[in-house]
């Protein structure tokens, strides 16, 4: 897990100690927006998604996160509830680290702490960059640069989708229809294949030029 991966052996143990252990099925919450963040949930195996719903109904997705990570670090630093629904996407195995453990390790341990700032600029950096995308890019563009960005972190040209084509349009911040639309026509130019669950690049320097818009 990059957060802890500089520890000492003695430090993980004890970080095992006092932590929970706990199997989540998919499907499950694991937790809601606006829950006390009193523990830092810990993702050993799986995959989880950040999400939460608009006050007019519709469905917003975040982002997904696999496992080896530390998921929602912002909520449990500032003490403030947890900023998004997170919910398992796999069978998924967490242990949860106290708070006041986890602050401390952000205090004591530099190399805990400089990952912790990293993570929170990579955070205002993705933020704005999802607002100007949302604002400026077509949904053709926006669905070619998430492709990639996921074929980069997976080191694979399959890239799974999000479950179904409605929370890959919520994480889009479009609707079904448009992210359906967007497919096909990558498909009928043979950028991509779409299987069962599944989107194969076929064409990753063409798709980077889609990702400009």
């Amino acid at each position: 897990m990059p957060l802890l991966a500089s520890l000492p052996d003695t430090s993980l143990r004890h970080l095992w100690a006092v932590s929970s252990p706990r199997t989540v099925p998919a499907g499950q919450v694991l937790r809601n927006v606006g829950d006390p963040a009193a523990h830092l949930i810990l993702l050993l195996r799986g995959r989880v998604a950040a999400g939460t719903v608009t006050g007019t109904g519709r469905g917003l997705r975040f982002g997904e996160w696999a496992a080896p990570c530390a998921l929602d670090k912002i909520a449990v630093i500032d003490g403030g509830g947890h900023t998004a629904t997170l919910t398992a996407l796999t069978p998924c195995g967490v242990r949860t680290l106290p708070r006041d453990h986890f602050l401390a390790l952000v205090d004591d341990v530099s190399s805990v702490r400089a990952h912790v700032l990293r993570v929170l600029a990579g955070h205002a950096r993705r933020q704005q960059e999802r607002l100007t995308a949302t604002a400026t890019l077509p949904a053709e563009a926006r669905l070619a640069a998430w492709l990639l960005d996921r074929a980069a972190d997976t080191r694979s040209r399959r890239v799974p989708l999000p479950g179904s084509q409605q929370a890959l349009a919520d994480l889009l911040g479009v609707t079904r229809v448009t992210v359906n639309r967007a497919l096909a026509r990558l498909r009928r130019d043979v950028l991509i294949e779409v299987e069962r669950g599944t989107v194969v690049i076929l064409a990753p320097e063409l798709l980077e030029l889609r990702a400009h818009g």
